[in-house]
């Protein structure tokens, strides 16, 4: 029999367990699935942790989850095909949920059936190397403080890549007086109520957590940019400036002549693609984009087709997209999908990434991955999807965003799976300072 071994269980992990689920209910004879998960728990990033720097066990911290954080876009544009909202919540619920509800959505999908029983927990891959066309795949049960081995014909890296974080130098930090930390420590923006806070970044994290401390009562935001400014109409107590040069004691000095007194330099600095766990062959080695070269599909290793690769694309789509890469995996590890000759899988992943290179704003990359996203689409059973209704929101929601970036989460949009609409939720997000299960669904 076929074995299979998935290296992660947040989002895409998930994804490809539901996917083999979804077959094996059809009638379809699965393969043997062994899922190694090196959290307590599923779900991956959206799995919070209070824990920073090193784990019970001494392993680096795979979290970068943090208190108060809501969905960034509409719910409607992660919706799963086979589990709508309105099924899991029994009704329509606001279009931009926060991280608990989310996450209760995303494992209760897969909590149905036996499929915590194919993950190995608190189980860290430490080697995997390919011989004898097999995988040999070493892994550490933490528990037991045990190193095991075990041998596999396909691998499936779920693992994510938001985990390592990238961290620049800046001069003058070794001697700044204030905290320095990656978003990826980042948890609480309440412990900076009343601090001049500068974060440097200008991606979704830094958009995101540069927001976050606002709302909760930062003296000051001030948002460091290294290329192009985000270029929305911030609120009170918050600035966009460019490029930070250097630290002096307390005073943050950027290239545009700025100058502001810090007690916090938060870096959103994104995070590396890192695979510690693959031989140096087998590694995917890129840049955050929306097409990774050497993927064949976004997904398939173009050097050896037994290896697969979900969510290492930089996302519009999430976790509807995961399913179409996870739908289309599964059928290359059943024999449903051939892979073509080493000459076409070179054609057409120049294709995409020629794609990709000549685009130049928002609305042209939502509309490369969502094209990218119905082409795997089409190419499986995963159910019916209005990834045109999606593409729509997803464009919506960039308006909104230019519009007023502190009341774009107050929207509602329409679900591509049941055509239901959001209702509007009972407390602006400005005012929401309760981020709780509980409090968001008492929605009067």
């Amino acid at each position: 029999m076929t074995k299979v071994a998935i290296i992660g269980a947040g989002p895409c992990g998930l994804s490809i367990l539901r996917a083999f689920e979804h077959a094996e209910k059809k009638g379809d004879k699965i393969p043997e699935i062994v899922c190694f998960e090196k959290q307590s728990d599923w779900g991956g990033l959206w799995n919070y942790s209070w824990r920073t720097g090193s784990d019970q066990y001494g392993d680096p911290v795979h979290n970068s989850m943090y208190r108060y954080l809501w969905s960034n876009g509409p719910k409607e544009c992660l919706e799963f095909a086979d589990y709508s909202f309105d099924e899991h919540f029994g009704k329509p619920i606001p279009s931009f949920p926060p991280r608990e509800v989310l996450y209760d959505y995303i494992t209760s999908r897969v909590s149905k059936g036996n499929l915590r029983n194919k993950i190995k927990f608190n189980t860290r891959v430490v080697n995997t190397v390919f011989k004898s066309n097999k995988f040999e795949v070493s892994y550490q049960d933490k528990e037991n403080d045990k190193i095991l081995t075990d041998h596999f014909d396909y691998v499936v890296v779920s693992t994510g890549h938001f985990s390592v974080p990238f961290i620049p130098e800046y001069k003058g930090m070794s001697s700044f007086p204030g905290r320095i930390m990656h978003s990826h420590d980042f948890r609480d923006a309440e412990e900076f109520r009343e601090k001049n806070i500068i974060v440097l970044g200008s991606s979704y994290s830094a958009e995101d957590i540069a927001l976050q401390c606002n709302k909760y009562g930062a003296k000051s935001v001030t948002i460091g940019y290294r290329h192009n400014p985000m270029g929305f109409k911030w609120p009170e107590g918050m600035k966009e400036v460019f490029y930070l040069d250097r630290l002096d004691g307390k005073k943050a000095i950027f290239k545009d002549g700025t100058e502001q007194e810090a007690d916090v330099i938060i870096l959103c600095t994104g995070y590396l693609h890192h695979f510690p766990f693959l031989e140096e062959n087998l590694k995917l080695k890129t840049r955050n984009r929306l097409y990774p070269p050497k993927l064949y599909k976004g997904i398939v290793w173009q050097n050896n087709h037994k290896l697969l690769y979900l969510g290492m694309q930089d996302q519009f789509h999430t976790f509807n997209m995961f399913d179409c890469q996870a739908w289309y995996a599964r059928d290359v590890i059943m024999g449903k999908i051939n892979i073509p000759s080493g000459e076409d899988i070179e054609k057409d992943i120049n294709k995409w990434v020629a794609l990709e290179e000549k685009l130049e704003n928002p609305d042209q990359m939502i509309d490369f991955q969502t094209e990218y996203t119905k082409e795997l689409h089409e190419m499986s059973d995963y159910p019916k999807i209005d990834f045109e209704l999606i593409r729509k929101h997803f464009k919506e929601w960039e308006h909104h965003k230019v519009e007023d970036i502190s009341t774009y989460r107050n929207k509602s949009f329409s679900s591509p799976v049941t055509g239901s609409m959001a209702p509007v939720h009972h407390t602006p997000w400005a005012k929401a300072m309760d981020d709780s299960s509980e409090t968001f669904m008492n929605n009067k």
